[in-house]
């Protein structure tokens, strides 16, 4: 039996822009999902979503990534139990996480021999498989753990700051977010290609402050961010709350993270303010969970 783990994330600047190859920086964060695997004499699947078997609609992610491992080896019997840390459809890498530490319970358990790289790269098969349309970087960040500018993968440092997230408890469906904003840009391409652009541009900003642990420039490009992120259609009356609600309590910035539509916000605030930003989302209806950013990807936690 083998029981690996992998981390979720937070993106500070360039979500739904990283899919157009623009640039993103993505934090992995200390939130864990937990994937035991064994061999079964069939293939089971057991969450908090139930049992079953192979079955795309209650458990696509672990499914896709099972056809993805036969590849490898012959993965026919075997049994999966999940525990998460991360609440699904919230923006913060649930289905990333899943996946990755799933490829990874089954590479140690079948004797795969698969290297970080390839994991991170059959997760992104995985999500494309299920969502249509993904980026990399989820995947890749759970896979190997701290701070990435995207595309590019080149790791940055981000020192010790405080992070408070906000979950509205309204899921979204990433598939149906990403369609939306391609079905946006197909309809005004000049308009929507220039904000992608402008986001990807933030970023490439935003990487100069987090390499200087410019907190209160990182914050003013968040928010900038989270207003272009708004204009593609991709907030959320229950997300602006949240944010608005951290910004006013001294938060150095605050936006969506992920798909958006619902899910999580996050705060960036000094550590001296974070009980104040977590208060403050609360009284706005969230769900505040305090948080650090992790240089832990992907592991094996137990073999036996």
């Amino acid at each position: 039996m083998i029981t690996s783990s992998a981390p979720g994330k937070i993106y500070l600047f360039g979500e739904h822009a990283v899919v157009y190859g623009e640039n993103a920086i993505c934090c992995a964060i200390e939130l864990r999902t937990h994937v035991q695997a064994e061999f079964n004499d069939h293939i089971e699947i057991n969450s908090v979503l139930g049992r079953s078997g192979l079955n795309f609609e209650k458990h696509p992610y672990v499914s896709a990534a099972i056809e993805r491992m036969k590849e490898f080896a012959p993965v026919d019997g075997v049994k999966i139990n999940i525990n998460s840390e991360l609440p699904v459809g919230s923006g913060l890498g649930s289905s990333a996480a899943l996946t990755v530490s799933t490829i990874q319970a089954l590479n140690h358990l079948f004797h795969c021999g698969l290297s970080l790289e390839q994991i991170a790269d059959l997760g992104y098969n995985v999500e494309w498989d299920v969502q249509g349309n993904a980026s990399p970087t989820d995947t890749y960040v759970s896979t190997m753990g701290g701070v990435f500018m995207l595309p590019s993968r080149r790791k940055l440092e981000l020192n010790d700051c405080g992070i408070v997230i906000g979950d509205t408890k309204k899921n979204s469906s990433t598939k149906k977010l990403v369609t939306n904003v391609a079905e946006l840009k197909n309809r005004f391409p000049e308009i929507v290609t220039s904000i992608l652009s402008t986001i990807g541009k933030i970023t490439y900003c935003g990487e100069y402050s987090v390499c200087n642990g410019d907190y209160e420039s990182i914050g003013k490009l968040m928010n900038i961010n989270q207003g272009l992120l708004d204009s593609i259609g991709v907030g959320s009356l229950e997300l602006s709350q949240l944010i608005y609600s951290a910004r006013s309590k001294g938060a150095y910035g605050a936006k969506l993270t992920g798909a958006g539509g619902g899910g999580c916000m996050i705060a960036l605030a000094d550590a001296s303010k974070t009980v104040d930003v977590s208060d403050a989302i609360k009284s706005a209806g969230g769900v505040p969970i305090t948080t650090n950013i992790t240089d832990k990807g992907v592991v094996v936690e137990t073999k036996r």
